[in-house]
Order: structure tokens, then C-alpha cells, then sequence
């Protein structure tokens, strides 16, 4: 299982999902350009001590990342345009779950690329989730699926 950021936008989003997937052992693809310095003081606070035990790969842009696809997975996009909950998703170890960019999500071609779409489902008329709340969701659901949960307390 992987975690793969699009272009992130916000530091301490992208650092929250760093912490958390240190946390549970699952490789996470930073896609660039983010639209803040990979140094930005808000992504390490945010991130903790817990940065240096991510496995985070820094791709230089969508091409690079998905002609690479790491771990060879499925890529599976979480949006808000997608009719099928990620409750009713089976997913598979191999899985890339995607995030798009907090402020525009993904391109149309990042969007048709995906092998998978789900969402999060909401209450009327909300919109969206913050981005790190909803991969920590998706995730959670996804390593309960596939039995992906490190060993531990």
C-alpha cells in the first residue's frame, strides 16, 4: 500500500500524511511541484520527528510517477467526483491511493489515468474533506481491507 500525494499545496497537510504513514509503515509519492518549499518549517513541525522515518519519494511530476508506478499498483484517485464510496472499494495491498491538490485536486488526464475512483461520502451540501483527514480515512479503510495494519500495541 502506498500513499501518493498530487502536487500538494498546503505544508502541514502534506507533513500530517508523512507522520501517519511513518506511523503505519506505507511508502508515500510526494509528486512535484508542491506549492511550498520541501524545507518549510510548517511541513517538519507538522511532521515531527516521524519525517526521517518516512518513506517518501519525491517524483519530479506526474509523467515520472506514473511511468515508474511504484509498487507496480493500481492507482486509485480519492475525489469528490467519484459514485462509488470508498467503503464499497476492495482494495488490494498493491494500491496507490492518490490525493489531489488541496486547492484544484487533479487534472482531467490525472483523473482519466487513475484505474480506480472513490469518495468519501458527505452530508448535504458539505464538499470536501481536508486532505489529510480523508487519507487518513481511505487509508485506514484500505489497510483494515488488506490486513495492512503494522504489528504492534
Amino acid at each position: 500500500m502506498r500513499l501518493a500525494l498530487y502536487e500538494p499545496d498546503i505544508p502541514p497537510n502534506a507533513g500530517t500524511l508523512m507522520r501517519l504513514c511513518a506511523c503505519l509503515d506505507v511508502a508515500l509519492d510526494v509528486i512535484e511541484p508542491c506549492g511550498f518549499p520541501w524545507d518549510d518549517r510548517d511541513l517538519k513541525r507538522a511532521a515531527m520527528d516521524y519525517g526521517a522515518m518516512a518513506q517518501v519519494t519525491r517524483h519530479s511530476c506526474w509523467e515520472s510517477f506514473s511511468t515508474s508506478r511504484p509498487g507496480g499498483g493500481r492507482i486509485v484517485l480519492l475525489t469528490t467526483k467519484a459514485p462509488q464510496s470508498f467503503t464499497g472499494f476492495a482494495f488490494e495491498p498493491s494500491d496507490i491511493l492518490l490525493l489531489g491538490r488541496e486547492s484544484a485536486g487533479v487534472p482531467d488526464a490525472v483523473h482519466e489515468a487513475a484505474d480506480a475512483r472513490v469518495t468519501v461520502p458527505m452530508k448535504p451540501p458539505a464538499r470536501s474533506l481536508n486532505m489529510a483527514v480523508a487519507g487518513a480515512m481511505v487509508l485506514s479503510e484500505a489497510l483494515r481491507q488488506t490486513n495492512g495494519f503494522p504489528a504492534g500495541k
